[in-house]
């Protein structure tokens, strides 16, 4: 799992015609081979995602686009993105105060400038943000996916996320799209050894949402390790991006800190308001007991699935030459999910940045695309549908937290 172990690339899938399309020398540049088709394909599915939303609204007599702006914790970053912070909380039954300090800053913030300059609602800015940054990560998932694999592995790494049951909270107005869009790209740049950008990167990804500390753990070890494997001969640069790294995690805290008037402890006192604490996987545990033994519809059991599959996934993962910031990556997302408490049924959304735990299926998917290609369309065609109808489902029917 070393940072310079590059497997050796697989056939292209499909193999199509050598010849590129013709684009200006300035785009052609650095762009990796079949990098649009893979990017065309993924805003279809999740296109096709968006429409389906809106069709079961207007199926159940509810505003048609409503619920992709205005759903849970979208609603409290609209309010920070008008207002601020420290203007809202939410007294729960159990008499817990919960604070908006809770909500990272990065993405209010865009939806502020946004409809500073355009005019914009706080809603169309918050999906204007969303699905551009969607759009930005798949294009990080190709390029790693290629970098490491090739074009084939790289379009079925990129339809695979695009496929995944939960990837409807890419395209809603939630922190996923703009958190994933940052820290695939601050992982590129450590493969690539852009050691500056990818701190850089991981410090804005640690202003986007809670989990920017796993970012910023897989840069740092990243880091550390090639300095260790080269003995100390690595540039200045690795050095800034490994400090760089936890600084927009670790500021956010401390600023939420130093406003409760309790620095080091005051982030984590309001996060548990909400139930959101690392208790070692306490809660996961009871949580899978009461499903087991009382149920839990479609959503409960369908999370299970998917946060199991992650395991496994990373299990996986480990067993395959990747790059050891996106081992470390993978596996610091699946620990917090793991090992924390909260509701069961966002746990999975909470993957949904973990793309390197796509790359075994989507090797396996690549190798039965050039054996058996209806097989392969014949899976992928199941995969999609399950998303479709699940992310609907997930996003307007369902009453579960997302």
């Amino acid at each position: 799992m070393s940072t310079s172990s590059v497997p050796r690339p697989e056939s292209a899938v499909p193999s199509g015609p050598p010849r590129r399309p013709a684009l200006p020398r300035i785009v052609r540049r650095g762009t990796p081979e079949g990098v649009l088709p893979a990017l065309a394909l993924f805003t279809a599915v999740r296109f096709a995602g968006v429409l389906a939303m809106i069709l079961t609204n207007a199926a159940r007599g509810h505003p048609l686009v409503k619920t992709l702006a205005h759903s849970w914790d979208s609603r409290w970053y609209l309010h920070i993105a008008a207002e601020g912070y420290g203007h809202k909380i939410w007294i729960t039954p159990q008499g817990a105060v919960q604070a908006d300090w809770a909500f990272f800053p990065l993405y209010p913030g865009m939806i502020r400038a946004l409809t500073t300059v355009l005019p914009l609602t706080p809603g169309q800015a918050a999906l204007l943000i969303s699905w551009i940054c969607a759009v930005v990560a798949a294009y990080g998932v190709y390029a790693i996916g290629h970098h490491l694999y090739g074009r084939g592995v790289a379009t079925a790494l990129v339809a695979l996320w695009a496929a995944m049951p939960h990837a409807a909270e890419l395209t809603i107005a939630y922190t996923e799209s703009l958190f994933a869009a940052l820290a695939i790209w601050s992982l590129y740049h450590v493969i690539k050894g852009n050691w500056l950008w990818a701190g850089t990167l991981a410090a804005l990804a640690g202003l986007a949402r809670p989990s920017g500390f796993a970012i910023a753990v897989a840069v740092s070890l990243a880091a550390a390790w090639e300095a260790w494997r080269r003995r100390g001969r690595v540039p200045v640069s690795l050095w800034a991006g490994a400090v760089l790294a936890p600084l927009g995690w670790l500021g956010y805290v401390l600023w939420v800190g130093s406003q409760t008037g309790d620095l080091l402890g005051g982030y984590f006192k309001v996060q548990s308001a909400w139930d959101s604490k690392f208790d070692f996987g306490i809660g996961s545990a009871r949580f899978v007991k009461g499903l087991l033994l009382h149920g839990g519809g479609v959503v409960y059991p369908m999370a299970l699935v998917i946060v199991a599959a992650g395991v496994l996934l990373f299990a996986l993962l480990c067993l395959e030459r990747a790059p050891l910031a996106l081992v470390v990556f993978s596996g610091v997302l699946i620990l917090l999910v793991v090992g924390g408490s909260g509701s069961f049924s966002s746990k999975p959304r909470f993957l949904l940045p973990a793309f390197p735990l796509l790359i075994p299926m989507a090797r396996a998917l690549a190798r039965t695309w050039r054996l058996r290609p209806a097989h392969a369309v014949l899976v992928y065609g199941a995969l999609t549908i399950t998303s479709l109808l699940f992310g609907a489902y997930l996003t307007t029917v369902a009453k579960s937290p997302l």
